[in-house]
């Protein structure tokens, strides 16, 4: 297996640029997410390592080769896409087995290989089945058993989730994660649910508008953000956010926090405008009248109860509480200093 390395990377389509000099190195058997909201260039970025997209500017490396303006087939990866574009007509083991034959391996090495990615994926018992007869999940395993058949250097995935149901998507989240753990291979992985992107990477790549955000293991991201749109885009619920000002003295004023707090950071000259970041669970209910409740959620073992403030910033607060609060309840708010970050409200910079 081998690594992937990305070198000021251009993608412009005529006057339009939509990938802007991405740098990334993705070490051989490491597992690397491509996350961002739509349109964000990450199937794009995906693309151009498999070859489907013509690369524009800058240099693509998959190990010691230069395989910028290779054809797909020659590159050593293999994608599974969101459709599973299965043939119809054939078994499963024919569809897994469909991209040797068509490259003349014989019969005997290629019934080894579709039953040692069929062990791999737990797929033997379908073997003899047609895509028909199979259920989502196990239509895009065998999806990714065609992949593995191949025997790639590096293994692509296009938001392979996106079709199946809530149930199935764990379940396939777990597969995939054995799957890597197994075969030891690179795997890059798009998909725009950071819950997919937290449980599955080593490396978690944000994007935005055709730029790197910020590359990181899942909790550095989640706990050491560098910028608000990470901060707000890692997470579930998402971070809550305020507007505030520096005071004198290390203080701010945040109307949307009760008015004026001290935050355990060094922030600016006074009058600066600053966003504060709290994340639901590090906000707590309390007595008071400063906030009006918006809509509850009680899923069982933990609760999200929307506010919104006097100043009409709208928050979540997470509650493992019994929830006593209803639609038009009037509530305070309580947090934690030590979790509050800052961001400069011009560049939405991080502030430490």
């Amino acid at each position: 297996m081998t690594g992937v390395t990305l070198n000021r990377v251009v993608k412009s389509y005529g006057d339009a640029k939509v990938i802007h000099g991405v740098d990334l190195e993705i070490k051989d058997g490491e597992f690397c997410v491509f996350v961002g909201p739509s349109g964000c260039g990450k199937s794009t970025l995906l693309r151009m390592v498999a070859g489907l997209e013509d690369t524009t500017g800058g240099s693509i490396r998959i190990g010691n080769r230069d395989v910028t303006h290779a054809d797909p087939a020659e590159r050593g990866v293999a994608m599974v896409f969101q459709t599973y574009a299965l043939y119809p007509h054939m078994t499963v083991a024919e569809n897994m087995g469909f991209g040797l034959k068509m490259t003349g391996h014989p019969k005997a090495e290629i019934d080894r290989k579709v039953a040692e990615a069929a062990r791999i994926l737990k797929l033997e018992e379908y073997l003899t089945r047609k895509p028909k007869a199979l259920s989502g999940g196990q239509r895009q395993r065998v999806a990714i058993g065609r992949a593995i058949v191949r025997g790639p250097e590096v293994f692509l995935f296009d938001e392979p989730l996106s079709n199946l149901d809530a149930e199935l998507r764990v379940e396939m989240r777990v597969e995939i994660a054995r799957l890597h753990r197994e075969i030891g291979a690179t795997m890059i992985y798009v998909t725009h649910d950071q819950v997919e992107a937290m449980t599955l990477a080593d490396k978690i790549v944000v994007l935005r508008k055709g730029r790197v955000e910020q590359v990181g293991a899942p909790l550095d991201l989640y706990q050491d953000p560098d910028n608000k749109f990470v901060a707000g885009f890692i997470g579930s619920p998402a971070m809550n956010f305020v507007n505030a000002t520096v005071t004198e003295g290390g203080e701010v004023d945040a109307p949307g926090l009760n008015g004026r707090t001290k935050v355990p950071m060094r922030l600016a000259e006074a009058g600066r405008a600053v966003t504060l970041g709290l994340r639901p669970q590090h906000l707590r209910l309390e007595p008071g009248d400063s906030h009006q409740v918006e809509m509850t959620e009680a899923l069982g073992g933990v609760s999200y109860v929307h506010v919104s403030t006097k100043s009409g910033e709208k928050l979540v607060i997470e509650t493992h509480d019994p929830l006593r609060v209803k639609l038009g309840d009037r509530v305070g708010l309580g947090f934690d200093l030590a979790h509050i970050m800052a961001f400069d409200a011009k560049t939405d910079l991080r502030l430490r």
